[in-house]
């Protein structure tokens, strides 16, 4: 298996803490942990979704000569961050934990956190531009992440009816089995309208309000669905970038999916989505391997103008970001907000780019200029 672009650093941390693996199904965070436990002289593995593995686990049974324990899907056990610092603080000397599962593992960053120094927070991302495994040739790699996404399956399928079915499978599972866990949702039939509904809101902001009137659910409901699907790793989102804008639009966020696949609408939207997800993992690469504080936003204000990302590095404006599908003429909003921003850099993602070229300051790329092979170079190590 292909080294993945966190593999050498999650192994460099679990010499001294527990290392935490999480992201979205199926996105690889079993397959990772199993290939750094084949590199322990004496490990050991453990599903948590097994009644074997279960009864072995939370009678402390694996063993004090293992040097590796790898706990899969620990989330799903109620006490688990108690039960695991317990665990933790009384181990040997010798014995080190790796521990992977969906968003509920990051549940901590809103509040209290009892397991504080003990462990580093790795988040996992599908394949993407910055990280293409090498069966997929570079030529092909741009339509076959805005076709079939780049969750590995799915990437890997070469087929879009085939990437259609596991795609309903994966989302099928998130609804029966996540969700119910770790949510009383009366109707889930509603919540999947109301993903559903979002799929086709990608590059637009999204106003809860009308949503939630179009459903005929309250606002709040709303929010908290929202906010649901992100800790599921379905969605992330993008905020307005407001600091230094008088007149900046202070909400509503701009919505996209970890899955490009997932995307409904023009090749447009699914171009924009492919980019979010593609500075998405280099932000949360960058604030886990080396602990800066990165901010993604979008940039408009009340007369229209908008540039798609923000790129905010330690309160800094690093990077403006606008993408188009094929027009490689600078767009207006962009060479307006460079001019009045001052970010280090204004970048032009045009997909369907003859040749790159800079005007001025602004730099026009096509996505695999701009984004290929960048975590590979920069983490992994061959």
């Amino acid at each position: 298996m292909e080294p993945r672009y966190i593999q050498h650093l999650v192994r460099e941390d679990l010499r001294s803490k527990m290392a935490f693996i999480a992201g979205p199904r199926q996105c690889g965070k079993t397959t990772l942990a199993k290939t750094i436990l084949q590199d322990s002289a004496n490990g050991a593995y453990f599903n948590l979704d097994n009644d074997s593995d279960r009864r072995i686990v939370f009678k402390q049974q694996w063993g004090d000569e293992k040097d590796l324990v790898v706990f899969d899907e620990l989330h799903k056990y109620g006490r688990w961050k108690r039960w695991l610092k317990g665990v933790f603080d009384t181990r040997p000397d010798n014995q080190s934990y790796l521990v992977t599962g969906s968003a509920r593992l990051d549940v901590y960053r809103r509040g209290g956190d009892s397991m504080l120094g003990r462990y580093h927070l790795w988040r996992l991302h599908p394949f993407s531009l910055s990280e293409l495994p090498e069966s997929v040739p570079r030529k092909d790699a741009v339509t076959r992440l805005m076709t079939l996404g780049g969750f590995p399956e799915l990437l890997l399928s070469e087929n879009e009816r085939t990437a259609r079915r596991l795609r309903r499978e994966r989302l099928e599972r998130v609804f029966r089995e996540d969700i119910r866990d770790i949510e009383n949702i009366r109707n889930l039939s509603l919540l999947q309208i109301f993903l559903e509904a979002l799929r086709g809101r990608v590059g637009s902001p999204v106003v809860l309000a009308n949503l939630a009137n179009d459903l005929e659910i309250s606002p709040v409901t709303a929010k908290r669905w929202l906010e649901l699907l992100e800790r599921m790793y379905i969605i992330f989102t993008v905020w307005p970038l407001s600091k230094g804008l008088p007149r900046a639009v202070r909400k509503p966020p701009k919505v996209y999916f970890y899955d490009t696949g997932d995307v409904l609408g023009d090749e447009g939207a699914r171009a924009e989505n492919l980019a979010a997800c593609e500075l998405k993992k280099l932000a949360e690469f960058r604030e886990d391997s080396e602990g800066y504080n990165i901010d993604l936003r979008y940039v408009r204000d009340k007369e229209g103008r908008e540039v798609d990302f923000a790129w905010i590095e330690e309160g800094k404006l690093r990077e403006l970001i606008e993408v188009k599908l094929s027009d490689d003429s600078p767009h207006k909003a962009l060479l307006y907000y460079a001019e009045r921003l001052k970010p280090d850099k204004a970048t032009q993602i045009v997909f369907n780019l003859k040749r790159s070229f800079t005007r001025g300051n602004l730099r026009i790329l096509s996505p695999l200029e701009r984004f290929g092979d960048l975590l590979v170079k920069t983490s992994v190590k061959k």
